[in-house]
């Protein structure tokens, strides 16, 4: 993690020093794909306000993490997007160059009648090893948790998952009562099920009627996230194929984003931008090292 953390920060420095404007093409376009949540925090938003500052639309397409990275990579699309970093020892991602844009939050859902409200971290992870697996251990209904899961292991908020509360990127969740295809059916299956929980990304999770629960006393809000008070948050990344290999119209739109108007429309968009918030990087490596310490990688693979 510190490797990557240390790539991303350089990548970010490097852009936010660039000085140089790129010319764009006024008669072209840009193709983005990738990950939903990034897409819901603050793409559509960047992208209108881009295309009202130099008349370039940006295509904005789906997919997830995976997809925005590798497609990228392959040069299918322009730009990707991405909740997590690039995975190592996977070739197809090797070339892929990210850029950290702004900070988003997992967060911890439940149906709106659902009377518990705060959790603590620890008991989220035994929730997910089906060590609690009653409301009534919760301080709720005598009902069994109907645990919702994004079925495999590298998607954005499983991965992020895996390392902030296990500190273990192949965890089993053995206490997951439904695996499902992608984040979208996990908030679908909960704001449906009274019994329901699950985690998914705080940008997607406001636009659905569910209650975002509390995590060790604290809510997602803006200013928890960009405080760091809020435990659970994670960087989000636009991706190319490479620094160098990138056009200009690539570049500049990613200047874009990280310059004082684009920062702003991200924060309009409700998401913390990347540079207003530099000192979540440390404190995430205290946070996993911490976790590691405690010992909890050992008590998940028990």
């Amino acid at each position: 993690m510190v490797k990557s953390v240390s790539i991303f920060t350089f990548s970010l420095l490097l852009c936010l020093s660039t000085t140089t404007t790129y010319a764009a093409n006024q008669n072209s376009s840009l193709i983005w794909a990738g990950c939903g949540i990034t897409k819901k925090a603050f793409m559509a938003e960047l992208a209108k306000a881009y295309e009202k500052k130099t008349g370039i639309t940006v295509n904005l397409n789906g997919g997830g993490a995976t997809k925005g990275i590798r497609n990228a990579v392959k040069g299918q699309i322009d730009i990707g997007g991405a909740c997590r970093p690039i995975i190592e020892g996977h070739p197809e991602e090797r070339s892929a160059y990210q850029v950290p844009v702004a900070w988003d939050a997992l967060a911890v859902i439940v149906h709106p009648k659902n009377p518990v409200k705060s959790i603590s971290v620890r008991q989220l992870q035994k929730i997910y090893l089906g060590e609690i697996n009653n409301w009534r251990q919760l301080g709720g209904w005598d009902h069994p948790i109907e645990l919702y899961v994004r079925r495999g292991k590298i998607s954005g908020v499983g991965r992020t998952l895996r390392e902030l509360v296990f500190a273990n990127f192949q965890q089993e969740f053995p206490g997951a009562k439904h695996v499902v295809r992608s984040s979208g059916p996990v908030e679908k299956g909960v704001q449906s099920n009274v019994y329901g929980i699950g985690t998914t990304g705080i940008s997607s999770a406001k636009r659905r009627k569910v209650t975002l629960l509390q995590l060790n006393g604290k809510s997602p809000t803006y200013e928890n996230i960009k405080n760091g008070s809020y435990v659970l948050y994670r960087p989000l990344y636009l991706v190319t194929r490479g620094q160098q290999s990138a056009d200009n119209k690539v570049k500049d739109f990613i200047t874009f984003a990280l310059s004082r108007q684009g920062r702003e429309v991200i924060r309009k968009a409700g998401s913390v931008p990347y540079s207003d918030a530099m000192g979540l990087v440390m404190k995430q490596l205290e946070q996993y090292d911490k976790a590691t310490e405690h010992g909890l990688t050992q008590t998940s693979q028990n």
